[in-house]
Parts: structure tokens; sequence; C-alpha cells
């Protein structure tokens, strides 16, 4: 195992405390869009948290009133225009690998998003366990404006989870604003906060969940993600297995000598 809190990240901003991650993009002027560097440093740093033992949850954070405005105009599409095909899939196997870091770090990922979240910022949330906004949200996989398939890193598989396959299927392809609003309505944001409430509401949300069997957080995820892909009886089989891994675990034992002695368990995670 090992330890993350001391991290320094050199592309985005990085804090841990008590065992929540918190990472805000650090362009606010250009509403934080991803570059190359950054979406590598990202992919990388998911990835290590499947390893850190002192982080049980992440929450990905605003910064000046924005989210993530996707992927640099300057930094990172002009320099596409002019790659090969080779070089081309190179980048957007690295962009799918992040998204697939995300969903296999074996932590909870909250986004708490306000502003602008178009792009990858988008897929950000879309990736997340637990979506938070303000109605001042803005929400666009706007892919098919800068001339590109609406199917970038998972959304045509992830998005119609989510909202529906209709729903998925007028946003991929007119690449239009999805208001807050309509985001809570559908499904994609569990629910909507004002402004002032949003970095706190995100934070009380992953504090409750790393006070539960983080362990069993972790099997939790994996089994969301896994079971997509799975028939009903695989399904019920790979819960069974899961659920009597867990029974194994010294937070089941603490939780039912809390619940004989009428306390509130203290889980370990282990």
């Amino acid at each position: 195992m090992s330890a993350m809190a001391r991290f320094k990240p050199k592309h985005f901003l990085w804090e841990v405390e008590g065992k929540v991650a918190k990472i805000r993009l650090d362009r606010p002027e250009r509403k934080n869009p991803l570059t190359f560097d950054s979406y590598a440093e990202l992919r990388d740093t998911f990835r290590d948290l499947v390893y850190a033992d002192d982080v049980d949850a992440v929450v990905f954070l605003p910064n000046g009133g924005n989210f993530c405005s996707g992927g640099d105009v300057h930094d990172i599409i002009g320099p596409l225009v002019k790659m090969d095909m080779k070089q081309l899939l190179a980048f957007t196997r690295m962009t799918g690998d992040f998204v697939k870091a995300m969903l296999n770090c074996g932590k909870p990922i909250i986004s708490a998003v306000d502003g602008v979240a178009v792009g990858a910022g988008a897929i950000i949330a879309m990736a997340s366990d637990i979506r938070i906004a303000t109605r001042e949200a803005k929400t666009a996989f706007l892919f098919t404006r800068v001339g590109l398939a609406g199917c970038d890193m998972g959304a045509c598989a992830i998005l119609p989870r989510i909202i529906g396959q209709g729903r998925a299927a007028e946003l991929l392809y007119t690449g239009r604003t999805m208001s807050a609003t309509e985001g809570e309505r559908w499904g994609f944001y569990n629910r909507l906060v004002e402004p002032a409430a949003l970095e706190a509401d995100a934070l009380d949300m992953a504090v409750r969940i790393v006070s539960g069997p983080t362990f069993a957080h972790g099997i939790t995820k994996t089994q969301l993600n896994q079971e997509w892909s799975m028939g009903l009886d695989q399904a019920i089989e790979a819960e069974a297995q899961a659920q009597a891994i867990c029974m194994q675990t010294g937070d089941f034992e603490r939780a039912y000598k809390a619940f004989v002695a009428k306390e509130k368990p203290v889980f370990e995670g282990n």
C-alpha cells in the first residue's frame, strides 16, 4: 500500500483532508481546461489511488466558479489537427485510460459541479459515482460541435445508463447544454444546492462515505462497474461471492457487536 496525502501534482491542485482527497483543476482564468499533461497526471493519480491506504474517497471541486471547460483549444485541439493516426489513437486511448482509472480506482468519487462542465469536464462528472451541482451548472457533451463523434471517453456506454438512451442520444448528437434542472430531473445530478453550500455538501457526503466500511465500498464500486456486462444470473453470483468476502472483514463483526451493544459501529476499513 502507499500514502498519497503528501502527493504534490504539477498540473492540478490536490489536498487530502482526513481520508478525503480534493482535486481542483487549476486554470480558473480559462475555466479550467485540460492539457496533455493534466490528462496524463490525472490518469496516473487514479491508477495510484488503487494502492493508497490514506485516501478512501475523492471529490472533484470547481475552481473560480467553474468545473472544467474540456480540452484546451490551443494546447490540445490545435496540436491534434497536425497529428497522424498513430499519434491520435495514442491520445484518445490515454484519455480513455483516465476514465478507466476513475472507474477502477476502488474509491468512491464525487463531482461537485458549478459553472461550466463541458467536453472532458462533463466526462469527469459522468465517470464519478455521485454528482452534486448548483443551478448555475451547465453541462455539455459538445464533441459534435467540434466535428467529432459523441462517442468519447466512454460517453456512449456510461451516459445512457445514467439518463437513458434517448436523452443521451439527444445530448451526444446535438452537443447542446443540459441545464442543471434537466440534469437533476434526468438523474445525472443527485441533487442541486446553492453555490455557497456546494463544497461543504460534497465534502459532507464524502466524510459520511469514508466513515463507513471502506473495504466494502470498494467492493460495491467494483460490482457497480463489472455488472454492466453481466447477465442477471452472473450478477447475482458475483454479488454472492463479493458479499461472502465482506462477511470475513472485521467491519462486519464490528457492526454486529455494535448492534448487540446498541452502539454506533466504528468501521476501520478492514
